[in-house]
């Protein structure tokens, strides 16, 4: 090693960083040597931080790990900025520094950024009611789903269809849900002829007679999934407890992991009320996942039960998502 340019170290280093599992990957070259300490914390190295290499466990969630994102992050890494952004934000409820690092990711382009900063503006996350900017959530889901995103196109494809924060086009809506499903499926049909596996989860793909797999969620999301689950009820949803959070309620898609910020912040589902969204994105992926076997009118339980919802989703055509504030 010693003979090694530190030019060459650096280029290696940071391939390691870029396709880091785990954020011991880098961590445990930081505590190899001094040389090697010096070069893994090279803000060349620390911007190329991957994904899973800022997957922290809620669990083991410590002021290094906090430091060790914030060093990556100020660094110039999008995935750090992001992650951390997501857990200062909702789970520390540091909003301003949070909102700031989610912003610094979106600017760099970073579409899980952008798509989470649109869902702040549609539910105004963090402030009143009154903060709630759906003209700038639905422009920021444009950006996002130019750029591919598919919870962005399938929330932008039901902005339009509805007129919510943008002009009503029904066909253009009804063409980028299409176009959501479509990329859904490629990108599957892509890991799967690598993986060579056989396909049996559920899906919103189910629709057209082919089942994917369960998205796998954002360290981010994880990590506040895991975060939040020692603070709520058992059931799916269900009221976070605790100083400060005391009646507030959790997305009920299982991979979301986002909690309300006030009370009656997310909407729920207008045909049984039992169930809480963060976004019409995260409504329609766990129809598929869950609730579909599940919703049920709560005034039709007895005598109904074959006429119940069928197989419409709550919400565009299927049951509205109204605002729990509307509806107790």
């Amino acid at each position: 090693m010693d003979g090694l340019p530190d030019d060459l170290v650096l280029l290696i280093l940071s391939k390691l960083s870029s396709t880091a599992n785990a954020p011991s990957d880098l961590i445990n070259v930081l505590l190899t040597c001094r040389r090697l300490n010096g070069l893994a914390s090279h803000p060349i190295v620390l911007s190329r931080l991957s994904a899973k290499g800022t997957a922290v466990k809620a669990r083991s969630w410590t002021e290094s790990a906090e430091r060790f994102l914030q060093r990556c992050a100020d660094a110039g890494s999008l995935e750090a900025c992001y992650t951390l952004g997501m857990i200062q934000f909702y789970c520390l409820e540091n909003r301003a520094h949070g909102a700031s690092l989610m912003a610094k990711a979106a600017m760099g382009t970073h579409l899980g950024a952008l798509f989470s900063i649109a869902v702040i503006q549609f539910n105004g996350s963090g402030g009143s009611k009154n903060h709630m900017n759906i003209r700038a959530g639905a422009l920021l889901c444009t950006r996002a789903a130019s750029y591919g995103h598919i919870d962005a196109l399938r929330e932008l494809g039901h902005c339009l269809q509805d007129g919510y924060g943008l002009r009503q086009n029904v066909a253009l809506g009804r063409r980028l849900l299409i176009e959501a499903n479509a990329r859904e499926l490629a990108a599957d049909l892509f890991l799967s002829s690598n993986r060579k596996l056989g396909l049996s989860a559920c899906s919103l793909l189910s629709d057209y007679g082919y089942n994917v797999p369960t998205p796998v969620a954002h360290p981010a999301n994880r990590f506040m999934v895991e975060w939040f689950a020692a603070r709520r009820g058992a059931n799916r949803g269900h009221v976070l407890q605790g100083e400060g959070r005391k009646g507030l309620r959790m997305c009920s898609n299982s991979c979301c992991g986002r909690p309300e910020t006030r009370r009656h912040e997310f909407r729920r589902c207008s045909v049984c009320g039992a169930v809480n969204y963060c976004s019409r994105a995260c409504q329609a992926m766990d129809w598929k996942l869950a609730h579909k076997l599940e919703c049920f009118p709560m005034d039709r339980w007895e005598g109904e039960g074959d006429a119940a919802a069928g197989d419409q989703v709550p919400w565009l055509p299927l049951p509205d998502y109204e605002m729990g504030e509307a509806v107790n």
